[in-house]
């Protein structure tokens, strides 16, 4: 499946008050982000052997699907975030500016 495949079936299982869209996408997005890091601060601190890429997999598809409605919100796909952001990646690989902090370095 390509991302904007993923983004359309993704978008139809939208349920959430649309006058708070943008409150709740963001919110929703922080929320499972802090998902992934919860799975990973709960390995580090020895709550399992392994981590568990199943249920990472599960988080980091939470974490697709808030993004994927954001894109959507704003009028935009994901195929073209994608390819904006390998292409800014690109740029500072290319001006070795990948570390460091700002938008705009």
């Amino acid at each position: 499946m390509n991302l904007n495949e993923y983004q359309n079936k993704a978008h139809s299982t939208a349920v959430y008050p649309k006058e708070k869209a943008f409150e709740y996408l963001a919110t929703g997005l922080a929320s499972e982000a802090g998902e992934v890091a919860s799975l990973v601060s709960k390995w580090i601190r020895g709550d399992g052997k392994v981590l568990s890429i199943t249920d990472m997999k599960k988080e980091l598809g939470d974490v697709l699907w808030f993004v994927s409605e954001i894109a959507y919100m704003v009028g935009t796909n994901l195929s073209e975030v994608a390819e904006l952001n390998v292409k800014k990646l690109q740029d500072r690989q290319k001006r070795n500016t990948l570390k460091g902090s700002g938008n705009n370095r």
